[in-house]
């Protein structure tokens, strides 16, 4: 057995987004998820919406190697990953003085929240321009947008569940964000309403988006026409 590589703080996170193929074997893609998710690892599956892919993973723990073999797994199963981003749990520098129990939440979330099956995934960064450079604000200032916008996003309490994950120097963004909601227009007014705080609407970039409908991946796999 390979040695684990574990972050010294937070999981690892990966999300996949698949194509099916004329070799995708529905089976063995269940049997995947499933022996990945037997352990200490969570994986969270959906059928995606759209042109870019046809099924989604998120599979987040503490091990990356074993992140790695399930993306191995996927494909030896026959599906042929379209798109992916590698990131890590973390705390915000702005979240200081927070519950240890709210912390802990974004090191070591519990997924999918009940209830919520609609899911949304996109990365962003903040810029770098001239004349907009998110990096050269004084921390105080750049302390005092976020909580503007975290203020916009409590407004969507119990309809939104987010996780923002960090990943400078793992992917081409800074973070991905991941969404959870009750309806699938919660997550269009809730990236609506938060892009008019100045931390977004002055500062951010954002790359493309994933959308899909949360479910067992037994009931993913028949809904996508593998049954």
């Amino acid at each position: 057995m390979i040695d684990p590589l574990t972050p010294s703080t937070g999981w690892g996170v990966l999300h996949l987004f698949c194509r099916l193929t004329a070799a995708t074997d529905s089976q063995a893609v269940i049997g995947a998820v499933k022996q990945a998710a037997a352990g200490d690892h969570q994986v969270i599956t959906f059928a995606v919406l759209g042109h870019k892919a046809d099924v989604g993973f998120m599979m987040l723990g503490p091990d990356l190697w074993a992140l790695r073999q399930f993306q191995a797994a996927l494909q030896r199963a026959g599906l042929d990953v379209a798109q992916s981003y590698v990131s890590l749990t973390e705390v915000s520098e702005y979240a200081q003085g927070m519950p240890a129990e709210m912390l802990d939440a974004r090191l070591y979330p519990k997924l999918p929240p009940e209830g919520k099956r609609a899911v949304c995934f996109y990365p962003m960064s903040k810029r770098r321009n001239v004349d907009q450079n998110w990096f050269t604000l004084p921390y105080d200032e750049r302390k005092e947008l976020m909580y503007e916008h975290g203020a916009s996003g409590r407004r969507f309490t119990g309809r939104i569940l987010q996780l923002i994950t960090g990943s400078t120097g793992l992917d081409d963004y800074e973070w991905g964000v991941t969404l959870f909601g009750v309806h699938p227009d919660d997550l269009k007014a809730t990236v609506y309403t938060m892009r008019y705080d100045r931390a977004s609407a002055v500062f951010a970039e954002f790359g493309p988006f994933f959308s899909g409908i949360i479910a067992d991946v037994e009931e993913v796999m028949a809904e996508i026409g593998l049954g």
